[in-house]
C-alpha cells in the first residue's frame, strides 16, 4: 500500500509540475493515467517476488529486482499504450516520474527494512514451552522478518536445550509479571507439549486481566506460517476450532468459477493444446492423453486426464513416486512439465466435476492407502474436490515422498479451514507467478 501511493503520487506531482493548470481541468484523465502506471509497476513488483521478503536476500538483490521489476513495467506499459493511446503519458512527464518513482521506491525500501531489521513497530510477546515445537516457534518468529512480532522472552527453557544469539531470554514464573509490566507485553503464546501440572490456570487469567492476550501455540503458528502442525493436533481440536466450514453459497459460487476459468482457460489454450499434441504424437509411440485414477472427494475414485510426458508403458513395473531427472519422462514432456502445459487438460476433469480449479492436489489411490497409514488425518484433504493447483502447491516446491505428503498436507488443512472464494483467487494469483517463473515444476 505504501509503495502504491508513492508510485501514484510521484506522477501525479509531476504532472502537477509540468501541466500546470491544465492538470485540475483534465484532473480526472492524470489519475486516470498514473493509476494505469501504478497498478502495472505494482503486478511487476509483486511477479519479480519484491514483496516476499524470505526471497530477497539483501540491499544488493532488492535493487537488482526493482530494476528488473520496473524495465519490465516499462515494456508492459510501452505495448498498453499502443494498443489503448489514451491513457499515453508524454515523454517528459513520463522519464521525469519515472526517477522520482525510482528514487522514492529506494528510499521507502531502505527505510523499510532499515525499521524491520530493528523490530520497531514489531509486537512483544512471550513463548512458554520447552520442547521442539516452542523452538519453532522461536525459530519462525526470529527468521521471518515482517512477522510482526519480537520475542521478549521464553519461559520454562531447559537448561540444556540449544542456544544462539538470537534467544530469547529465560524467565521463571515468578518474573514473568514483571516482566510483562516492564516490557509492556500484550500476548502470551503457550507452546507447551504438555500443559496440566506444568501450568497455573490462575496466573493465566490474572494475566488476561491485566490485558494480554493468551494465544494457543498452534493457532499462533497457523496464522504465522499458513500450515497447521499436524502433529500437534488432535482430532477434537479440528471439531472445535474455527473454520473448517463451506456454506451451500460458497460451494455453488465456486462451482460457478470452476466453470468460468476452465472454458475460458481451454479456449484460450487451444492453439498451444494442439501444438503439444501433435509434438507427442511425433516424439514417442503411445496416446497424447494419459488417464489416470485418483481419489477424489469423499474418497471417490476418478480418471484424471493429463498431457502424456512419460513414454508409453512407464510404470508397468508398479507405481513410484516422481523424482527429479525422471528417466521416463520424454526430452518434449520435460518442457510439459516444466511450463505445466500438461495439466491444462484438467480443466475438462473441472468441468466434469470431478475436480476444482482450487484444492488438495489429488493422489493416486496406492499412495493415498499408504499415507492414511502412516500420516495422521490424511484423509480429512478428501472432504472437498481436489484441485488442480492449491494452497500447497503455492507454498510447498513438488514433493514425492511421505515427509513431503506431511508437509503438503499442513497447508492443505490450512487450506481447509480457511476456505473462501477470496482465498480461492489469491491462490490463482500466485499460481499465476509460479507458472510464468516455472518454480516447482517437476
Amino acid at each position: 500500500m505504501g509503495e502504491g501511493i508513492l508510485i501514484f503520487l510521484s506522477l501525479e506531482v509531476v504532472y502537477l509540475l509540468f501541466e500546470g493548470g491544465s492538470f485540475s481541468n483534465d484532473i480526472v484523465v492524470y489519475l486516470f493515467r498514473a493509476l494505469v502506471v501504478t497498478l502495472i509497476f505494482q503486478l511487476c513488483l509483486y511477479y519479480f517476488d519484491l514483496y516476499d521478503l524470505s526471497i530477497i536476500t539483501g540491499i544488493a538483490d532488492n535493487l537488482t529486482r526493482i530494476t528488473q521489476a520496473f524495465g519490465f513495467g516499462c515494456i508492459a506499459l510501452g505495448l498498453l499504450y499502443y494498443l489503448f493511446p489514451v491513457v499515453i503519458i508524454s515523454t517528459k512527464v513520463f522519464l521525469s516520474a519515472f526517477l522520482a518513482i525510482c528514487a522514492t521506491i529506494t528510499l521507502w525500501r531502505f527505510l523499510y527494512f532499515w525499521v524491520l531489521a530493528r523490530k520497531l513497530f514489531a509486537q512483544p510477546i512471550v513463548v512458554i514451552g520447552a520442547g521442539n515445537f516452542a523452538q519453532a516457534i522461536v525459530d519462525t518468529v526470529e527468521g521471518k522478518q515482517d512477522s510482526g512480532y519480537k520475542i521478549v522472552a521464553r519461559m520454562g527453557l531447559e537448561e540444556d536445550h540449544r542456544a544462539s544469539s538470537r534467544m530469547p531470554s529465560s524467565v521463571n514464573s515468578q518474573d514473568l509479571r514483571e516482566l510483562c509490566l516492564a516490557r509492556n507485553i500484550d500476548k502470551i503464546v503457550l507452546a507447551l507439549d504438555e500443559r496440566r501440572g506444568r501450568l497455573s490456570m490462575h496466573d493465566l487469567i490474572s494475566y488476561k486481566f491485566m490485558g494480554i492476550e493468551i494465544v494457543d501455540g498452534v493457532a499462533f503458528y497457523e496464522d504465522l506460517t499458513g500450515k497447521m502442525p499436524v502433529e500437534k493436533v488432535n482430532p477434537s481440536w479440528f471439531l472445535f476450532s474455527n473454520g473448517f466450514h463451506v456454506t451451500r453459497l460458497t460451494e455453488r459460487t465456486k462451482r460457478v468459477l470452476d466453470i468460468f476459468i476452465s472454458l475460458f482457460g481451454l479456449l484460450a489454450s487451444l492453439p498451444i493444446t494442439l501444438l503439444a499434441a501433435l509434438v507427442i504424437k511425433f516424439e514417442s509411440p503411445g496416446p497424447v492423453f494419459y488417464r489416470q485414477q485418483r481419489v477424489g472427494r469423499h474418497g471417490d475414485l476418478f480418471e484424471v486426464i493429463k498431457f502424456r510426458s512419460m513414454c508409453q508403458d512407464a510404470e508397468k513395473e508398479g507405481a513410484v513416486w516422481a523424482s527429479q531427472e525422471d528417466s521416463r519422462v520424454t526430452k518434449f514432456g520435460a518442457i510439459l512439465r516444466k511450463t505445466r502445459i500438461d495439466e491444462i487438460p484438467q480443466m475438462y476433469n473441472v468441468l466434469r466435476g470431478d475436480m476444482s480449479f482450487v484444492g488438495p492436489r489429488p493422489e493416486r489411490p496406492v499412495f493415498v492407502r499408504q499415507l492414511v497409514k502412516t500420516i495422521p488425518f490424511y484423509s480429512i484433504r478428501h472432504v472437498v474436490k481436489p484441485g488442480i493447483t492449491g494452497w500447497a502447491q503455492v507454498c510447498y516446491p513438488y514433493g514425492a515422498s511421505e515427509e513431503d505428503a506431511l508437509r503438503k498436507l499442513e497447508y492443505d488443512l490450512f487450506y481447509l479451514k480457511n476456505l473462501s472464494l477470496s482465498f480461492d483467487l489469491f491462490i490463482i494469483f500466485q499460481t499465476v507467478k509460479i507458472v510464468l517463473f516455472q518454480r516447482g515444476a517437476r
